[in-house]
């Protein structure tokens, strides 16, 4: 009986350029240029998202249902660092439409006719994001910054604070507690670690 998730085979078959250990992919996920996707250790990826494009996740990531993630090329690109995390139905782009008028905004155009605005997204170490949240082309989103539900991320956010609104502003500071926490999961990883190599006696 198949899973909700992928086993490690079908994911070797989608063909990703890199993926680690306990990668949890949803079968409800639509997946488009896997060649540029890296996925590392512990990840998850939830129903109905859609990944496409320049896409680096790190190590204990979770994306939510429904969220969409526009990498576009190698000129722009997103990356999530360790310990992130997006809520549903949020979306990033990397590249986007230049609304101004004085071009086109379709894909259906030649590129002459055309201006894309391109820039990585970056989500740095214990980054977190609300859901139904938009982060367009360019931003950094700093170390353990949290973004509130229903935001508009259009310039780049400060480490270990918390935004929101649309566009989002500065609320309050964010406990940075969670670097202890940190320093305290790895010390417990390595535990599992020597345990593991304990071999029962016989």
């Amino acid at each position: 009986m198949k899973t909700s998730f992928y086993t490690d085979e079908e994911l070797k078959e989608i063909g990703f350029k890199s993926y680690g250990k306990n990668v949890l992919i949803s079968r409800k996920t639509s997946i488009y240029g896997a060649n540029n996707i890296s996925i590392g250790n512990n990840v998850r990826i939830d129903d109905f998202c859609i990944l496409s494009g320049n896409i680096t996740l790190g190590n204990y990531i979770h994306i939510a249902s429904a969220c969409l993630l526009f990498g576009g090329g190698s000129e722009s690109g997103i990356v999530f660092e360790d310990y992130t995390g997006l809520s549903s139905r949020s979306v990033i782009y990397s590249e986007t439409d230049d609304y101004s008028g004085l071009v086109f905004t379709n894909p259906m155009l030649p590129n002459k006719f055309r201006k894309t605005i391109k820039g990585q997204v970056l989500l740095k170490k214990h980054a977190i994001v609300g859901t139904g949240t938009t982060i367009l082309p360019g931003v950094i989103i700093g170390e353990g910054a949290g973004v509130g539900a229903m935001s508009l991320v259009a310039k780049s956010l400060d480490d270990w604070k918390i935004y929101a609104g649309v566009p989002c502003k500065e609320i309050k500071e964010r406990s940075k507690q969670l670097l202890d926490l940190e320093k305290e999961f790895e010390i417990y990883r390595e535990q599992e670690k020597q345990d593991c190599k304990i071999l029962p006696s016989t």
